[in-house]
């Protein structure tokens, strides 16, 4: 009897028991791999520091770039005003008009330079074009000069790379500041009585920056390149009989990347603070406009008249700060080892 009735209830439960449902699937489309430039950039984008420093940097650059149309909006020039016009004189010197020491007024937003009278928005604006184009263009020449020699140093070896070596401890030994107190005087009697003497003030500026900023990435790339070109894909370039030229550009300095990248953007804010220091001294910008200029003619009226200076010296803080954390981020972000 129990195997009459045992058989029904197996054949019962296995005919009563509910179907496999079958679980569909996601069609998350196709799987693509990324490269490593856009793992560096979502990893980039996911941090919120380096997001704000950007918006920043873009900031400044949209000022260095539309300064003539931002200072024609708010209807400000840099031109030598009247000066009796809008500066006291029995009372230092000092605005007669404008913030912090009288109401804002829309005519000059950022008030007026003590003494001369020129429009702080107008020098504010133009000070910042300057300041970006020394510091980008200075950068760009260093960063070329020292991917060249450190590839060349690096791949060749032997000669070449003690030659090229021995250039860069020498450069290294030569204190910056003390270069630049020797050479401009020189270029300020050269080129004193020229016409273009402020485009060419600036221009030596930027080869003194380039001339002694690019030893130290040039030593960077070297030391990458001596461990790159015995790995397998240079040694099999080399067998198939490829240009050296080919392998430089084509098969390391892909591979160079990250450290390139990292290198130009502590660089940047490097220069923006020397181009600011050196004109701070007098031996940078002096015969154009620069916020270094004005933190020097400002520190006399600090105490009497603090926005002058605060002004031009916030513009560096938030630029320069702004371009080493985001350096640090990018940093951060390229290397795969970092885990935030």
């Amino acid at each position: 009897m129990s195997a009459a009735t045992t058989g029904p209830e197996i054949q019962g439960t296995l005919s009563e028991a509910p179907p496999d449902k079958k679980r569909k699937k996601k069609d998350d489309g196709p799987i693509t791999g990324k490269s490593p430039s856009q793992i560096a950039w979502g990893r980039l984008r996911r941090d919120k520091i380096a997001m704000l420093c950007l918006a920043v940097v873009f900031f400044f650059v949209f000022i260095a770039v539309f300064a003539g149309v931002i200072a024609n909006f708010f209807n400000v020039t840099t031109e030598t005003q009247f000066a009796t016009e809008f500066i006291d004189v029995l009372n230092g010197n000092l605005p007669k008009i404008g913030p912090p020491l009288h109401g804002f007024t829309m005519e000059h937003p950022f008030g007026l330079a003590p003494a001369s009278g020129d429009d702080n928005l107008a020098y504010w604006l133009y000070g910042c074009r300057t300041s970006l184009i020394i510091a980008g263009t200075s950068t760009l020449f260093a960063a070329v000069v020292g991917i060249v020699l450190g590839l060349l140093a690096g791949f060749l070896g032997g000669g070449v790379d003690k030659g090229i070596s021995f250039v860069i401890d020498l450069f290294l030994t030569i204190p910056f500041l003390l270069a630049a107190l020797v050479l401009a005087p020189i270029v300020n009697e050269r080129f004193a009585l020229s016409d273009n003497y402020a485009s060419i003030q600036k221009l030596v500026l930027i080869c003194i920056l380039a001339f002694f900023g690019w030893m130290g990435l040039a030593r960077l790339i070297r030391g990458e390149v001596l461990s790159l070109r015995e790995r397998e894909f240079v040694q099999a370039a080399r067998v198939i009989g490829m240009p050296t030229r080919r392998i430089l550009v084509r098969e390391l300095l892909p591979n160079l990347a990250a450290p390139i990248v990292i290198s130009i953007s502590l660089m940047l804010p490097a220069f923006v603070a020397a181009e600011a220091g050196l004109a701070y001294l007098g031996i940078g910008v002096t015969d154009g406009i620069s916020w270094g200029q004005v933190i020097l003619k400002a520190t006399k009226y600090f105490e009497t008249y603090p926005l002058y200076l605060w002004e031009p010296l916030l513009g560096i803080v938030a630029l320069v700060l702004s371009l080493n954390l985001l350096g640090d981020a990018i940093r951060d972000a390229m290397d795969p080892k970092t885990r935030r």
